[in-house]
């Protein structure tokens, strides 16, 4: 009898943590179309950026290099031709390859081109450290009779090249002084390249030249309206590649050390445009105008670098509390950045309660009896059609839908089908945030705070003892 009364007991737990986790599942499900349906209205919302003149300003472009030798040659090319009034600050993060040789050669044969050099054991600790060595450096050379509230401060990647008009876009963007930043649009270089991977065969290509597609529809269209919500919520991020800050923005946050970057932080971009939002400062973020990178074409290094972000996206809860009490943030902009916090918190917890969900009716097929608990799972099984068709429509669908607004608003030459693949690889893509959030919560629980930069696709295999990858 005792085991019968035990045996009912365990079965009402068992079927109390499937209907929880099945809330849960629903609860994050409609949580994330209900963003998406805002994402979707700002992004076909949108309204043209306004231009300015960007003779107003003086601009410095931060280029951090740690072992770019495959890249940067291009960058400073593409950089002195462009945009000739710009100054460009070069900063070598302690490289074992040529890249503090190439970097000295630029700057002795340009008197625009300056060389940060950094050297171990304060070097190769974190980008946020190397751009705050560069910001020093430019404060330096600034002779004291500049006017700071003309000096805007551009962050380029190593591989960045920013489109003809960025400058003329930023300078209307900060035509209003209580915009402290702004970040313009990020597109994938190597999108239509034919070989991505080039040690590898058809196959390999194919899977390769999926990613780096499924990549540029990411930064294209599904973050591009994230970024447009955002400027309407204000609580527009920042980005590593193509942010855009004014000299006085930063001193704001620099403090006594001279460090407006965290230190040490996987996310110091988006923590220092938490950082002026939180100080009163407005950012924005440009549509019309973009910067280039070169998308990964390795799956290895792909999940390397967004568990990097993860788990510096799970670091950012700790400003929960800022976030919350602000009275500068309004409070729509709070909400969006909490969901924006709650992100990798949700996979990690989906990746247990999923299984949860789909494991235990299994194992308890043959419990004994109890009316209670066989009622309820035959009720589940019974509408367990029902049941899949709501996460295809709330999920599915809505991750498809930019396959076909990319084909539309990026490849227009590109037939329907293209659209509907390029879709479906967005679907499945999504599925690495569960991967990376919880390998992200993982290293966070092991102390793992290293950081290693992303290989370039050009990149050797190894050149000299290089930090391992996450």
């Amino acid at each position: 009898m005792d085991g019968v009364v035990l045996g009912d007991r365990l079965n009402d737990a068992l079927l109390l943590l499937v209907l929880v986790c099945f809330a849960y599942s629903a609860l994050v499900l409609s949580r994330f179309f209900v963003y998406w349906l805002a994402v979707s209205r700002a992004y076909h919302r949108r309204q043209p950026d306004p231009s300015g003149d960007q003779a107003a300003y003086d601009w410095h472009v931060f280029v951090p290099c740690r072992d770019e030798e495959a890249v940067v040659h291009d960058t400073l090319d593409a950089l002195r031709t462009g945009f000739p009034a710009c100054h460009v600050w070069l900063i070598d993060d302690a490289s074992e390859d040529r890249t503090l040789a190439l970097a000295e050669r630029y700057a002795h044969a340009d008197d625009r081109v300056h060389l940060v050099a950094r050297q171990l054991p304060r070097a190769r600790i974190g980008k946020g450290a190397a751009l705050n060595s560069a910001y020093q450096q430019l404060s330096s050379w600034l002779p004291v009779s500049a006017d700071r509230s003309r000096v805007v401060v551009a962050v380029v990647d190593a591989d960045g090249r920013l489109a003809g008009g960025a400058l003329a876009h930023v300078a209307g963007a900060l035509a209003d002084p209580a915009v402290g930043a702004a970040q313009i649009g990020v597109r994938m270089r190597n999108a239509d390249d034919p070989r991505p991977r080039p040690d590898r065969g058809r196959l390999g290509n194919a899977w390769a030249r999926l990613l780096v597609r499924t990549q540029d529809v990411e930064f294209s269209v599904n973050n591009a309206g994230m970024q447009l919500l955002r400027r309407r919520t204000g609580s527009v991020g920042l980005g590593g590649n193509g942010q855009f800050v004014r000299l006085t923005a930063l001193d704001s946050l620099a403090g006594t050390q001279l460090r407006p970057w965290s230190q040490r932080a996987l996310l110091e971009d988006y923590e220092s445009g938490l950082e002026l939002l939180l100080n009163g400062w407005q950012v924005t973020h440009l549509h019309d105008t973009y910067v280039t990178q070169e998308a990964t074409a390795s799956a290895r290094r792909f999940l390397a670098q967004r568990t990097r972000w993860a788990q510096g996206n799970l670091h950012c809860l700790s400003y929960t509390g800022r976030v919350v009490r602000s009275t500068r943030l309004p409070w729509l902009g709070k909400a969006e950045i909490l969901y924006t916090f709650l992100q990798p918190v949700a996979a990690v917890t989906l990746t247990v309660t999923t299984p949860l969900c789909l494991l235990i009716p299994l194992l308890t097929h043959d419990a004994p009896d109890n009316a209670l608990y066989t009622r309820t799972m035959d009720g589940l099984a019974d509408h367990m059609t029902l049941l899949l068709l709501v996460p295809v429509v709330f999920g599915v669908l809505p991750l498809m839908a930019w396959g076909l607004r990319y084909r539309r608003d990026r490849c227009p030459g590109r037939g329907l089908l293209a659209g509907l693949v390029w879709g479906l690889a967005m679907w499945l893509y999504a599925y690495h945030l569960f991967v990376v959030s919880t390998r992200g919560a993982v290293r966070i629980v092991l102390g793992r705070e290293g950081w290693a930069k992303t290989r370039r696709n050009a990149e050797a295999i190894g050149v000299g003892p290089v930090a391992k990858e996450v």
